[in-house]
C-alpha cells in the first residue's frame, strides 16, 4: 500500500496536470505494449505498434528506451522529469540535463532486477551523447506509437479533467481527492492506493501533490520513487472508444450502427452534444436547453449508445462527456 499524507498547506497546493502528460504516456505505454495489461481498447494499439517495431529499423535504436522501461517493476525516475508538465519538449530537455548521480542511483535500482544493455553503463557515467541518443529514441517511438493517437488520448484525459473539476467545484480539494475511489481512498488527510506493489510512506512537507490522470497507466497509480522530488501521482483514465484505427471508429464494442447514427440527427441531440464538450450533468443540460430530466437522459442515452458520449454517476447526478468519436463530430 501507498499512503500519501498531506497537511492543509498540501491541500492547498494539489492540482490535477493540465492536460495529458506526452512523457509519461509515452514510458507508460511500454508497459501496455509488453506487459500484462490485456484491455481490449488497446489490443489494436498494441498489434499495430508491435508490428511496426518488428519491421522498423528504429526498433534497434529504441534498445536502451525499451531496456529502461520493463514491462513490470520499478523503471527511473529521471525517465519522467516534471517538467514534461509543460510539454513533450519541456521534458526531453530536462532529460538531457540530468545530473549523473541521479542517472547511476536510478539505473544501479533499476539493474538488481534487469538485465541492462552496454549503453547503459556509459547513461550512467552522464554521456552527453548517450543522453542526447535517448532523447532521440524517444522522439522516434513517440512518432510510431504515441502521435498517431494523440487526439484520442487527449479527449479521455480531458474527459477525466472534467470530471476532476466537477469533483472541485462541489467539494474542494478534498472533494477532489475523494473522487478519485475506487483506486484510491481518502480519509482524514491521508490518500491511500491499496493495491500499490510496494509499502510505502509519502509525506508532501507542504510541497503539495500534481495529479496526473493517464491513458496508458493501468489499474495502480504510479509514483516517483525518490521522495525528494517534486511530488506526483498518475491516475487511470476511463479509456472511452479506446484506440482503434480510424476506420473502426464506433465500430464493434463502441456499438456504433447505422440506425444509431440516423438517430442523432436533430437540433436538441446536438445541442446536448454541444452542451457535454467540458462535461455537463443530465440536470444541467435539461436546464440550458429548457427540457425536462427525462428528455435530457433520453437524449443523452441516444448519444451514449451511439458512441459520442460516456457517463459516469457520482453519487446523485450523472456527468456526461464526450468521446473521442463525440468530439470529432463536434469538432466537424
Amino acid at each position: 500500500m501507498l499512503k500519501i499524507h498531506f497537511s492543509g498547506e498540501d491541500i492547498l497546493r494539489t492540482r490535477v496536470a493540465p492536460a495529458a502528460d506526452p512523457v509519461w504516456e509515452l514510458v507508460l505505454s511500454l508497459h501496455v505494449l509488453r506487459g500484462r495489461d490485456r484491455d481490449p481498447l488497446t489490443a489494436d494499439w498494441r498489434r499495430n505498434v508491435s508490428r511496426k517495431l518488428r519491421h522498423d529499423a528504429a526498433s534497434e535504436q529504441l534498445r536502451l528506451l525499451l531496456a529502461l522501461s520493463p514491462p513490470r517493476g520499478y523503471f527511473p525516475d529521471f525517465l519522467t522529469p516534471y517538467d514534461s508538465v509543460d510539454g513533450f519538449e519541456a521534458g526531453l530537455d530536462a532529460l538531457r540535463r540530468t545530473p549523473t548521480e541521479l542517472l547511476r542511483r536510478d539505473l544501479s535500482v533499476l539493474a538488481t532486477e534487469n538485465q541492462l544493455p552496454s549503453s547503459a553503463a556509459a547513461l550512467a557515467r552522464g554521456e552527453v551523447a548517450t543522453l542526447h541518443h535517448l532523447a532521440e529514441s524517444m522522439e522516434q517511438y513517440r512518432s510510431l506509437a504515441i502521435s498517431p493517437y494523440w487526439s484520442r488520448i487527449q479527449t479521455a484525459v480531458a474527459a477525466d479533467r472534467a470530471r476532476r473539476a466537477r469533483a472541485l467545484l462541489d467539494g474542494g480539494v478534498e472533494g477532489l481527492l475523494a473522487s478519485l475511489r475506487p483506486a484510491m481512498r481518502w480519509d482524514s488527510g491521508v490518500l491511500e492506493i491499496h493495491n500499490y506493489p510496494h509499502s510505502r510512506e509519502l509525506h508532501l512537507d507542504g510541497r503539495g501533490l500534481l495529479l496526473v490522470p493517464s491513458f496508458f497507466c493501468a489499474a495502480t497509480p504510479v509514483a516517483l520513487l525518490d521522495p525528494a522530488l517534486p511530488p506526483v501521482l498518475v491516475y487511470p483514465v476511463d479509456r472511452l472508444g479506446g484506440l482503434a484505427p480510424a476506420d473502426r471508429v464506433g465500430a464493434g464494442s463502441a456499438g456504433v450502427t447505422r440506425d444509431s447514427l440516423a438517430a442523432l440527427l436533430g437540433r436538441t441531440r446536438a445541442a446536448v452534444l454541444q452542451a457535454s464538450d467540458e462535461g455537463c450533468t443530465t440536470g444541467e443540460v435539461a436546464r440550458q436547453l429548457n427540457i425536462s430530466p427525462a428528455a435530457a437522459s433520453q437524449h443523452a442515452t441516444v448519444l451514449r449508445n451511439a458512441g459520442l458520449l460516456v457517463s459516469h454517476r457520482e453519487r446523485n447526478s450523472v456527468l456526461h462527456t464526450l468521446t473521442p468519436l463525440g468530439r470529432a463530430m463536434l469538432n466537424a
